[in-house]
């Protein structure tokens, strides 16, 4: 994993004129890319905003910001020191490529749902755009992230989808598949914010991980964790299963930073096996 430092001091123009204040610094792990999460440390004390979003820093200083799958080739990052300076950093951000996936066999309705089921989908976007908008406190997401289940990677992040020939948007998750009732664990220690059967996730459980990261499971047979619930990771939380918009069982895996939803795989360990 490639730690990047980005050394805030005071500008050169300045130290002829004053001594400089203490150099403060902001790390972080890897490097900003289209679909990625970053997560880092600042100084206690510290506030930031990218791109005009605040990103929150715990009193220990821990924090994350993730850049979406069409992001510009650049961001900006505004920072006030702990000590009230002010300093804004252009950072560049990676391009990627992604792939096209055309799947088939969908029954028709799930592709393009009839009037009652827009109405219904609508309303299940709106919870979960309030469970995703959620801004904690805690830090799960400094964790290292664990698998959620093992099996085939059937679908990865970013990749455009063809389905029954239609163009539909991108699949901003990662599918691993294996058989109904295959277990499901918390990829990181959080509170469970939403449990529910959706027209096209199937039965999907949300988790928050603090400051705005959380992870989405979905396709499941059976939810074992409940809304409210503090779950670690590792811990079962449950089953795969083929609800929802599918064509065999699989776990669609999701990450997100606040709406923006980002790629887990680059954070996961080699799979085993």
């Amino acid at each position: 994993m490639i730690t990047r430092r980005l050394i805030l001091a005071a500008p050169a123009v300045l130290l002829a004129c004053a001594r400089p204040a203490a150099a403060q610094s902001i790390t972080w792990n890897g490097v900003p890319t289209q679909g990625g999460l970053l997560r880092g440390q600042a100084p206690p004390g510290t506030r930031m905003a990218l791109d005009g979003r605040a990103v929150r820093v715990a009193p220990g200083g821990a924090f994350a910001m993730g850049f979406g799958r069409d992001h510009d080739e650049s961001a900006t990052l505004a920072i006030t020191h702990p000590d009230g300076r002010r300093e804004e950093r252009r950072l560049s951000v990676a391009k990627r490529d992604w792939d096209i996936q055309r799947i088939t066999g969908l029954p028709g309705g799930m592709v393009s749902p009839d009037e009652a089921a827009l109405r219904r989908i609508t309303r299940e976007r709106a919870e979960l755009a309030a469970a995703r908008a959620l801004d904690t406190a805690g830090t799960g997401f400094m964790a290292d992230m664990a698998w959620p289940a093992s099996g085939r990677i059937s679908g990865i992040f970013g990749s455009q989808r063809i389905l029954n020939g239609q163009p539909r948007q991108p699949h901003y998750g990662l599918d691993v598949a294996a058989p109904t009732g295959t277990p499901i664990n918390a990829a990181l220690p959080g509170r469970v914010t939403l449990s529910g059967d959706f027209f096209f996730f199937g039965q999907i459980l949300v988790v928050d991980h603090g400051q705005g990261v959380n992870t989405l499971y979905a396709h499941l047979s059976e939810r074992i964790a409940r809304e409210g619930q503090v779950v670690e990771r590792g811990e079962r939380i449950a089953l795969m299963g083929a609800t929802g918009r599918v064509t065999g069982p699989h776990l669609h895996f999701s990450l997100s930073w606040y709406q923006t939803f980002l790629d887990p795989q680059p954070l996961l360990p080699p799979q085993q096996g």
